[in-house]
């Protein structure tokens, strides 16, 4: 490729990059729309599926597309995974119930999954073996790009508020086709990257032991004690599932000659700790956007453009800590400084959230915001370079879509955990009944269910607190030979 054509490649990741960012998180501020017009009677309680969904999709194909990277290319990879979140986008824009919804963000959620791991095999392969980051890893590519994904993530809500109130919600996915047609079209014409000089098999079976265990595990946090009880046979059948799956899958990739997820990477410790880091980081960030915009529409009755726009002190965050991370890097801050600086702050950032209560000055929540800005883009991108830098070159399109498998779960996994504990805090100390029963409340009941559903994200983000601090433990055994 000539120096112009990887010019094009790296704005065509990066744009690639903002539309998986924002498809994330443009879903959460406009799930109050969404339902009004899909399912107002038990809408809300689809709310954490809504978003699972699409999570769970992703991290279900991720380890294929790892592997399919090291095997017949990233191009083919990254085309395909357009071309997919597309497809996913049109059905999404044209659903007509939430079950379709859902399923049409499950197809929405395989291309996306390799919107941004897919990108960033793509990112390290334009920029060659020579061509290292520098100040503690992050160089300037990597701190654009991590602009991009904060400035994407924090205005995410923000943008599909607006698009709800203003036009329908079903723009938030159909402003999708454009950009991607045009990020496809730039991606076949102006690509040019490596493949593997031998032709390898893919781990098929393993890659549906991996996609089981994901759905199974999901399904388990999600319905169990809510939709059925822990007891009943529905429970109890997937979570027997999800474990024998589990056992296949690590017994397979033993076996198999070339594993889809070679348990020999979890030896380096640099990679096992990035994995389980950014897995809990997934499942906190996740907490944060959604419960977050919940709280400002249904308890303070913001509408969702409104709503969104409290998001930019945390966009703030992000792109201050962004612009500011190659002088960082220059003064002596590792990538291992970094992870850790970044997961205190976040803790500390969820720590005050948990002390939300119904008539909290926004100001302040504004100002907690600003602060999990900062330690959310102190995080962006460091794990995957760590990841990248230790693991065996012939494994880089594995190594870099385990660390999105990772996250990508904790981020399934989280919305489902934190609405489960949502769910059963509002009961016990509501009104009654469930949460999508709120809006229907009037007078004592209607205040009493406010409280409840207050308190039960005080728990939410007390829970997310715990996770930062498990990920701020793991950032401090980090090897100094990895940053």
């Amino acid at each position: 490729m000539s120096a112009g054509q990887v010019r094009i490649g790296f704005a065509v990741c990066l744009v690639t990059i903002l539309l998986a960012v924002l498809d994330t998180n443009i879903v959460s501020a406009a799930t109050v729309p969404i339902v009004r017009d899909l399912d107002p009677v038990h809408g809300v309680d689809k709310i954490p599926w809504l978003i699972s969904s699409f999570a769970l999709a992703s991290a279900a194909v991720l380890p294929l597309y790892g592997k399919l990277c090291d095997t017949i290319g990233a191009k083919k990879v990254f085309v395909g995974a357009i071309a997919t979140f597309l497809a996913g986008s049109a059905l999404c824009g044209a659903a007509q119930s939430m079950g379709e919804l859902i399923a049409a963000r499950a197809v929405q959620g395989i291309g996306g999954g390799g919107l941004m791991s897919v990108t960033m095999v793509v990112i390290a392969q334009l920029k060659g073996p020579g061509d290292g980051d520098g100040g503690g890893g992050r160089g300037k590519g990597g701190s654009i790009g991590g602009i991009v994904a904060g400035a994407g993530m924090a205005l995410g809500p923000w943008v599909g508020g607006t698009l709800a109130d203003h036009a329908s919600w079903r723009w938030i996915f159909y402003v999708n086709l454009p950009v991607g047609l045009a990020v496809l079209a730039a991606a076949v014409v102006v690509l040019r990257l490596p493949v593997a000089p031998v032709r390898h098999r893919i781990d098929y079976p393993g890659a549906a032991l991996a996609a089981a265990f994901s759905v199974s595990l999901l399904l388990v946090t999600e319905w169990g004690g809510k939709d059925y009880a822990w007891s009943s046979p529905v429970i109890i059948g997937l979570a027997v599932t999800g474990v024998a799956s589990l056992a296949l899958f690590l017994r397979r990739q033993t076996t198999a000659a070339e594993p889809i997820l070679p348990l020999s990477m979890f030896k380096v410790p640099a990679v096992r700790l990035g994995f389980a880091i950014q897995g809990l980081v997934g499942a906190a960030m996740m907490g944060t956007l959604v419960y977050v915009m919940i709280y400002l529409q249904v308890v303070r009755g913001i509408e969702a453009t409104s709503a969104g726009l409290y998001l930019i002190p945390m966009a703030i965050g992000m792109t201050a800590v962004g612009l500011g991370s190659e002088r960082l890097g220059a003064r002596g801050w590792s990538q291992k400084t970094f992870v850790l600086t970044g997961t205190v702050a976040a803790t500390a950032a969820l720590g005050l959230l948990a002390t939300t209560r119904v008539a909290t000055n926004l100001w302040q929540i504004r100002a907690e915001l600003l602060l999990m800005g900062m330690g959310f883009g102190l995080l962006i991108g460091q794990l995957i370079h760590i990841v990248q830098a230790a693991a065996p070159a012939r494994q880089l399109g594995v190594a870099t879509t385990g660390v999105r498998f990772f996250q990508t779960l904790g981020n399934a996994l989280g919305a489902a955990v934190f609405g489960t504990i949502l769910s059963r805090v509002y009961e016990s100390k509501g009104p009654g009944g469930s949460t999508s029963a709120l809006r229907t409340l009037h007078g004592p009941s209607h205040a009493s269910g406010v409280h409840a559903l207050t308190t039960g994200m005080d728990v939410v983000f007390v829970a997310g607190a715990v996770l930062m601090a498990a990920a701020a433990y793991l950032a401090t055994r980090l090897p100094r030979a990895a940053v």
